[in-house]
């Protein structure tokens, strides 16, 4: 039985070529309190179908540990409902660069990432359609 509920290396967001890219040709939405960054990919330039990536601003939050902290939650919220995402992209046949910007300025509570999650991936799978 395959782990669906991981968040492995293949599935982090991690070339700077790619990065630049996503950031000068890709499409955004806002889910409060996280900005979504997205960018078809039409060659296979990565082993999975989906990757991810996850910043929060140092303007906000000036102590690396609340960064991290908020980072942390953020990746544990995407890997808990990342499965309609992963099985829209491979039904398609296509590949995905997403970055995921926290944008508020308080830290945040996992219940309020855990409820926002959901919609932040069914707006996403809408843009990519």
């Amino acid at each position: 039985m395959p782990k669906i509920f991981t968040y492995n290396k293949q599935e982090k967001l991690k070339s700077r070529k790619l990065l630049e890219e996503l950031f000068a040709q890709g499409n955004s939405f806002v889910v409060h309190p996280i900005k979504v960054n997205f960018l078809l990919v039409e060659n296979n330039t990565f082993k999975t179908s989906v990757q991810i990536g996850v910043g929060v601003s140092k303007r906000n939050f000036k102590k690396a540990t609340d960064r991290n902290r908020i980072k942390r939650l953020i990746r544990e919220s995407y890997r808990l409902h990342k499965l309609p995402l992963h099985q829209h992209i491979k039904s398609t046949n296509k590949q995905i660069a997403v970055f995921l910007l926290y944008i508020d300025k308080e830290l945040p509570q996992l219940s309020t990432l855990q409820i926002k999650m959901p919609f932040i991936i069914e707006k996403l799978i809408k843009q990519i359609n």
